[in-house]
């Protein structure tokens, strides 16, 4: 097994937004255009909109988009007055937002850096992070959330997409329970393998504990919460939560 997990999922990524991936299609110069007018949404997971008021005062805002490449939520935020810095592993989904970026003739800092490492910000740097479905494709999400808490501002917002494990038990017909929890192929060899081979990228479940009690542990107060679910499929169809999304403050 390759220890470097991470940068087997960056390239995967990339073929992924290469192949068309939903999650790295940017916005239209039109939803811009609206936001520039007040009129938008964003999304931590697959379906629901994060409700505005989960939000700071986003004039002049300094906003970390943590593993958020792709050009879908960055760009709102800068046509909302948000001074913006996005951190992504894939190099494909930051040339998103730098595509998005020269379209639109603003500036934004891109950085590219793997999350399991420290991040290369000084504490207390952003008034919000905006961390959509991420951390599944890193094995311990606990470093994360504390270096999440680090760099933000007292009163500093964190807003978390979160996955709960249901999606890897499944068959792809979603019909039939096949794998246990936790899914890891880093202490399963054939999943491992069957991980490379099918191009899922090595992914990883994550229980409410090291999401939710994680950021608990790193210091943040929970403030909100709702659940997803996949959008499309048969999971989807009979209404299971497959997400979830987090609201909390830095006391």
């Amino acid at each position: 097994m390759d220890k470097k997990y991470t940068e087997i999922n960056s390239k995967c990524i990339d073929k992924w937004v290469e192949e068309g991936w939903e999650w790295g299609q940017p916005i239209s110069h039109e939803v811009f255009e609206k936001a520039r007018n007040n009129d938008w949404f964003v999304l931590l997971t697959p379906t629901k909109p994060v409700p505005k008021d989960w939000f700071c005062e986003m004039k002049n805002a300094k906003i970390l988009g943590l593993a958020s490449g792709g050009g879908q939520q960055m760009p709102i935020f800068t046509a909302l007055g948000a001074k913006c810095t996005v951190l992504d592993y894939s190099e494909k989904q930051l040339l998103r937002e730098k595509e998005v970026a020269e379209r639109e003739n603003y500036e934004i800092e891109t950085v590219r850096a793997d999350i399991t490492n420290p991040l290369p910000f000084e504490g207390e740097s952003f008034d919000l992070i905006f961390h959509p479905v991420s951390n599944c494709y890193i094995e311990n999400a606990l470093p994360v959330w504390k270096e999440c808490y680090r760099v933000l501002k007292k009163g500093g917002i964190l807003l978390a997409g979160l996955d709960n494990g249901i999606n890897y038990i499944f068959d792809d017909e979603e019909k039939m329970v096949i794998r246990k929890l936790p899914f890891n192929p880093l202490k399963d060899k054939q999943l491992y393998e069957d991980s490379v081979k099918n191009n899922w990228g090595i992914q990883f479940s994550h229980t409410i504990e090291e999401q939710i009690g994680g950021q608990l542990q790193a210091g943040f107060v929970l403030t909100d919460i709702y659940q997803d679910t996949n959008g499309v499929g048969r999971l989807h169809e009979f209404n299971v939560p497959t997400f979830y999304a987090t609201r909390a403050i830095k006391k």
